[in-house]
């Protein structure tokens, strides 16, 4: 999978979220937005591998990379730093981003096998597409 696929599965899983969220299936919808951050962040990670050679560091495992968990993949992909300015300048300005990300980080890919609401699934699309303070415009500046 390169980083083109792993873009058009996150804009295709936004898609079926919102379609789950029109049909009351708020589970899934719910599971399908959060995985559309997993592969956003993976496609940053792809990102950084081609710009940095970070593949070919000897420390480099390829099992790390296959981490569900977004903040994890914030630092695999080398955005550590940018993530918590974006977090200082969000408390700094008052906007959403910080209120966004903490809905997101709490989605697991176990996700799926729990029982969601709707307003937990419309909370967790909204902290993922909200523009201009939603995570996933935030992570498309560096895919």
């Amino acid at each position: 999978m390169n980083q083109a696929d792993l873009r058009r599965l996150t804009d295709e899983r936004i898609k079926d979220a919102h379609a789950l969220l029109a049909g009351g299936r708020w589970e899934f919808a719910y599971y399908c937005a959060g995985y559309a951050i997993e592969c956003a962040l993976k496609s940053s990670l792809l990102a950084r591998m081609i710009h940095t050679g970070w593949v070919f560091e000897e420390k480099w495992r390829a099992e790390e990379c296959m981490t569900h968990e977004p903040f994890r993949l914030v630092k695999l992909a080398g955005l550590e730093d940018e993530f918590n300015d974006r977090l200082k300048a969000s408390s700094l300005s008052g906007d959403q981003f910080i209120a966004h990300w903490s809905v997101v980080k709490e989605w697991k890919v176990t996700s799926r096998y729990e029982a969601k609401t709707e307003a937990e699934a419309r909370s967790l699309l909204e902290a993922i597409t909200n523009s201009p303070d939603g995570v996933l415009p935030w992570i498309q500046k560096y895919w």
